[in-house]
């Protein structure tokens, strides 16, 4: 089993920046990536950010350039950088990890508010 939990969500105004954090605990091996989605009000869950054990990075085009997925690993920790916030980057954000046995597992999230 593996636990994830997400902090850093919080409110914030336009522009600003705010860092999450994804701590890991359990079974640690074997991870394919580590992702970041979000989910707004009615919207889908949508991936943000990817990053592999070997930290190769993806990121969707709406988050290039402003956001910064990163690993640490002897915190078991992912984080996600996120500058130049906009109203339209307020969700739910989620981590999640991926297994090469197609295994997943999600954290239970933390709110971002992006509003002046």
């Amino acid at each position: 089993q593996v636990q994830l939990v997400e902090s850093g969500g919080g409110l914030v105004q336009p522009g600003g920046s705010l860092r999450l954090s994804c701590a890991a605990s359990g079974n640690i091996f074997n991870i394919y990536t580590m992702d970041w989605y979000r989910q707004a009000p009615g919207k889908q869950r949508d991936l943000v950010a990817s990053i592999t054990t070997g930290g190769r990075t993806n990121y969707a085009d709406s988050v290039e350039g402003r956001f910064t997925i990163s690993r640490d690993s002897t915190k078991n920790t992912i984080y996600l950088q996120m500058n130049s916030l906009k109203p339209e980057d307020t969700a739910v954000y989620y981590c999640d990890f991926r297994y090469w046995d197609g295994k997943n597992y999600w954290g239970k999230g933390t709110l971002v508010t992006v509003s002046s």
